[in-house]
């Protein structure tokens, strides 16, 4: 007759699930260091984005012209501003440091800023 419950059986038993924790807590030691690491990445990455469309010049067609904040978690970006006339189109960025920029930002730059961090 077979003794599941024998002193060799329990300690090879005790053994296998010791070796199978060690494991687990290495493989979970693993992914908290790839979770941090994502985590800081994911902070500079692209989190907030605002959108402003207007007319600048008063007779000429719809609202054409626009400006995007495209921002981080810290307010790190810039603004893109696309202005459309009958002679064409201009485009300009800016670079925006925690929601301010060094260049002189203007109203519809400050809205999408504004509308990136509702």
């Amino acid at each position: 007759m077979l003794n599941l419950f024998s002193k060799d059986k329990e300690s090879e038993d005790l053994k296998g699930a010791l070796k199978k924790i060690k494991s687990l807590e290495n493989n979970i030691g693993e992914l908290s260091k790839k979770i941090d690491s994502l985590e800081k990445k994911s902070k500079l990455a692209v989190q907030k984005i605002g959108l402003t469309r207007y007319n600048p010049f008063s007779g000429t067609g719809g609202n054409q012209s626009f400006t995007i904040a495209l921002l981080d978690e810290n307010n790190n970006g810039l603004v893109v501003t696309s202005i459309y006339s009958q002679d064409g189109n201009r485009v300009y960025s800016k670079p925006v440091k925690e929601g301010k920029s060094e260049f002189e930002l203007s109203e519809e730059e400050k809205k999408a800023i504004e509308k990136a961090n509702l």
